[in-house]
């Protein structure tokens, strides 16, 4: 079945409301980390009006934005613990508890939408199986644009980067800051805007999605097309509260939550080059890295790559070979 097939599919099953589930009416609170403006965001926004529509009403899912109810640091400790039940998080935003983690941010490994589709197919098994252990159940993940690289200035090489305030936001980016000898300073999505103003940080490695939503352009000059690796976001339902929940309902859930992967891919797709093209109409600089940039960028790649690999575990590892046999 071809890709708009399943999608008819799965549309017609979710939207048939089932109201003869017998449950009393549910709500759930889905803490969410960026912008309501952001793609992740409005995308998660519909997943919970369609599991809200398709449940008649059983189960309401409401989002709540911009870190409003929990920071994007504290989601997936507050699913695990039930005081949300269900929440967003950056999957690599926890690469410090098991690399599997970051496995989407192992540098230039799958630099593209078609390989990051690949790479989480071959992890999502071994994802799910760890997030299992945690009393998480998984439900879906959508790809960011492709990383690049903001600064405040012409950069041309690795070099030129030495001494540079770096926002970093998990362990990679932290690392590539070491390596390249910047400094980083562990900033969440909600704060980037104050971060640039006030000269807390001067430089980042992001997708154009984020540069555009934060209005960068107001403390930042430069944007370069890198293309490093492409992270993602991911939705999780704390176990216990899924098992409890009737077989209807977590099929409602289920085929949103399709819908809702599908759609945030797509919209990821097609929004890079508009916010790329924002932050040209802004009066940024938007251009491919240089050849030495490039280069030097690729070098500290094989060597984050080696590190990740070697404390990757089984799972990890098998899920990079699995990858790159595809």
């Amino acid at each position: 079945m071809n890709n708009k097939l399943k999608l008819a599919a799965t549309t017609l099953a979710v939207t048939t409301l089932l109201t003869s589930t017998g449950m009393a009416a549910e709500k759930w609170d889905m803490p969410m980390a960026y912008s309501a403006t952001n793609f992740h965001s409005a995308t998660g926004a519909e997943f919970a009006n369609c599991v809200t529509a398709g449940t008649g009403g059983d189960l309401e899912i409401v989002t709540h934005p911009s870190g409003s109810l929990f920071k994007g640091a504290e989601i997936k400790r507050a699913v695990q613990t039930g005081q949300a039940l269900i929440g967003e998080r950056l999957l690599s935003g926890h690469q410090n508890e098991n690399p599997l983690f970051g496995i989407d941010s192992i540098p230039f490994l799958a630099s593209s939408f078609e390989d990051a589709d690949k790479l989480w197919v071959a992890a999502k098994p071994h994802m799910t199986k760890l997030l299992a252990s945690q009393n998480l159940h998984l439900l879906y993940s959508v790809p960011w644009p492709p990383q690049g690289l903001y600064f405040k200035r012409e950069i041309n090489s690795v070099a030129e980067m030495e001494g540079i305030k770096f926002r970093s936001y998990n362990n990679a980016t932290a690392r590539l800051a070491e390596l390249s000898k910047m400094v980083p300073i562990q900033i969440e999505a909600a704060d980037i805007s104050q971060a640039f103003a006030t000269g807390v940080a001067d430089s980042m490695v992001s997708s154009g999605s984020t540069g555009y939503d934060r209005k960068v352009w107001e403390s930042l000059t430069h944007f370069y097309e890198v293309d490093a690796w492409l992270p993602r976001n991911y939705v999780l339902v704390n176990s216990d509260a899924w098992n409890g929940l009737d077989q209807d309902i977590r099929d409602v859930i289920n085929g949103c939550a399709s819908l809702a992967e599908y759609a945030g891919t797509w919209r990821a797709v097609h929004y890079h080059q508009f916010t790329l093209g924002e932050l040209a109409k802004n009066g940024m600089t938007v251009q491919r890295a240089g050849d030495r940039l490039q280069s030097d960028l690729q070098d500290i790649g094989v060597i984050m790559t080696e590190e990740w690999l070697e404390t990757a575990g089984e799972g990890g590892r098998a899920a990079v070979e699995a990858f790159k046999s595809m």
